[in-house]
């Protein structure tokens, strides 16, 4: 029976394969500066950027298995043929490897920020204690899976790469469980963002709160200074300010940096309480700006997989090929995540502006 999902003519093969270079050579890019972001900025070792690393090094390696088949396409063979039988089933081995892998990924993700960010204290410990299990549970799973599917399917060629042949097993074994996978960090997400929503509207209360405080203090301390003219002495020293300052300071950061420690806010006393509202006004911001990110992972993980999904499922009912248009937009979606996740996770979190201060900083030098 002919795979569905495989062009029919050279000239297509050869359109598909210059498509899918370049989607590669794209999400290579991606993950690679990713990689090299971690590797060169100390804020970006963080716990969640160490399994940002994992993710990145999964997407580079599936997008290098994309590149070297569909190069073989345009250099003139054919993944397809006999003599390319034993690459094609390595091929497609390594593939199925790291498409799931970057799934347990995401979600290993998705778990870890829920855990510190909804202040589970206990799990946050553990799995930031245990970072290698964290680590080996989506390599040995995808290895173990992708052995599986080598040993009772086997890979064949599907058009630019190599995979199962099957859209009826694609849907049930790759499909399926990434949908599951996205409805579970979907879940996850918006109770985040639900936390971090409430938490911005409790700063929000207290920084109304402060401006009826300096009020009453700017009055007090009026009072404070006839008093003190009238008496001769000296002004209040400064130091509850310099401490409120500095608290205001803490805020902002551990709203910054909430994602690695988990940690809150210490209690304010009520000499610093007025002081704080210039802190807290740098912490509403970030906090909205946390709440609004924690929804892009899951709708643009969900965007990527959707069309790949839909002819899928089209196929796989009709039994008839999608339009090769379609189909190249499909495989497409499928090679881009590498990219879609460098900008997914690398601008959110300040990958950029890292970079931005590295280049400038060398501008300065010369």
């Amino acid at each position: 029976m002919a795979v569905l999902s495989a062009p029919s003519s050279p000239h297509e093969i050869w359109v598909l394969s210059v498509v899918i270079v370049v989607v590669s050579v794209l999400s290579a890019l991606g993950a690679g500066w990713i990689i090299l972001s971690f590797l060169l900025f100390k804020s970006l070792r963080t716990f969640r950027h160490q399994l940002i690393l994992g993710l990145a090094i999964s997407d580079f390696w599936m997008a290098i298995n994309f590149l070297s088949s569909a190069s073989i396409n345009i250099s003139g063979s054919n993944i397809g043929s006999p003599r390319e039988k034993n690459f094609c089933s390595f091929n497609g081995f390594m593939i199925q490897v790291f498409v799931v892998q970057t799934d347990y990924w995401v979600l290993s993700i998705a778990i870890c920020t829920y855990l510190i960010l909804a202040s589970h204290k206990t799990q946050s410990s553990w799995v930031q204690d245990h970072k290698l299990v964290i680590w080996i549970v989506p390599w040995f799973l995808s290895l173990l899976w992708a052995a599986i599917g080598l040993a009772v399917v086997g890979y064949g060629n599907i058009g630019a790469w190599c995979w199962f042949t099957s859209d009826r097993v694609r849907l049930l074994v790759n499909f399926l469980p990434r949908w599951l996978i996205i409805i579970v960090i979907l879940a996850l997400y918006i109770r985040l963002y639900f936390i971090i929503r409430k938490a911005h509207s409790r700063f929000m209360s207290f920084d109304d709160e402060g401006d009826d405080a300096i009020g009453s203090l700017q009055q007090t301390e009026s009072d404070s200074s006839r008093l003190r003219s009238g008496n001769g002495s000296g002004s209040l020293p400064t130091q509850d300010h310099e401490m409120s300052s500095s608290m205001g300071s803490s805020i902002s950061k551990s709203a910054e940096g909430d994602c690695e420690r988990g940690v809150r806010s210490p209690p304010m006393t009520t000499t610093t309480t007025t002081h704080t509202r210039i802190g807290i006004g740098r912490a509403s911001p970030v906090l909205k700006r946390i709440s609004y990110q924690m929804m892009t992972y899951p709708l643009v993980y969900m965007l990527i997989w959707t069309i790949p999904t839909t002819i899928r499922v089209y196929q796989a009912t009709t039994n008839d090929s999608a339009p090769f248009a379609i189909g190249t937009i499909d495989k497409a979606c499928i090679v881009i995540q590498g990219f879609a996740d460098a900008i997914v996770y690398g601008f959110n979190e300040n990958t950029w502006r890292l970079w931005r201060d590295f280049f400038s900083r060398s501008e300065g030098r010369k």
